[in-house]
């Protein structure tokens, strides 16, 4: 190839010129394998890029020939909301519904208590008296104030009313004294003694009686009524 020959030692060797032409060939030889892994390695670098690209991008089936449909992105995961927590109620804290009833309430309201009905009250008793030794009876009127006489009984009346009027059977009733007055009557020197005081009652003769050995006396009505004051 127009090269000149070249020399070797005893030893079969090349020297000289030689020596450094196979010297720069390993160079070259080296420098080109070196490339060539750095290549290599480039597209096997590449080729693994495009390989997980693939893998990430979804794959569309085409069945029936038809398109591939759009597969739409996963939505991102969203948080679940937060839970507002209730306050926890003062039991010590008057409640609402309280007050309120409360407020309905009138203040200090007065309850005005509506009492029975004023009585009659009468300008005069009617008395019966009974004489338990001759049996004598007798009937009078009795002036309210006023001091009535009977045998020895002196009787004086305070007051007569009679509650029911408008009833079917009303209820009159009196208070008044009762006087014995024996010495007065036979001209003796005893004086007046009380036998009676208190209510006597027409309804009922026996609730407050005289007890009187000679002489019995009861409440029979109430006359010449007159509006209580």
């Amino acid at each position: 190839m127009g090269l000149a020959p070249e020399r070797v030692n005893h030893a079969g060797r090349p020297t000289g010129r030689g020596v450094w032409r196979l010297r720069t060939m390993d160079a070259r030889i080296v420098r080109a394998a070196w490339v060539s892994a750095l290549a290599v390695g480039a597209c096997l670098i590449v080729a693994g890029a495009v390989a997980q690209e693939a893998d990430r991008a979804p794959v569309a089936l085409d069945l029936g020939g038809h398109p591939p449909a759009a597969v739409a992105p996963l939505p991102a995961a969203t948080p679940p909301p937060a839970t507002a927590m209730a306050p926890v109620p003062d039991a010590s804290a008057p409640d609402a519904a309280d007050n309120q009833a409360d407020n309905d309430q009138p203040a200090n309201k007065v309850v005005a208590l509506v009492g029975p009905p004023v009585p009659a009250r009468a300008q005069a008793a009617v008395l019966r008296v009974l004489d338990k030794v001759s049996a004598e009876t007798m009937a009078f009127a009795a002036p309210i104030g006023a001091r009535v006489r009977y045998k020895n009984l002196v009787f004086e009346v305070k007051t007569c009313v009679t509650r029911g009027g408008d009833d079917p059977q009303p209820r009159p009733s009196a208070y008044l004294l009762i006087t014995s007055d024996a010495g007065a009557a036979s001209g003796g020197v005893m004086g007046p003694r009380q036998v009676f005081k208190g209510w006597m009652f027409a309804n009922a003769p026996g609730l407050n009686a005289l007890k009187h050995p000679v002489y019995d006396a009861w409440l029979v009505s109430c006359s010449a009524a007159t509006p209580a004051t």
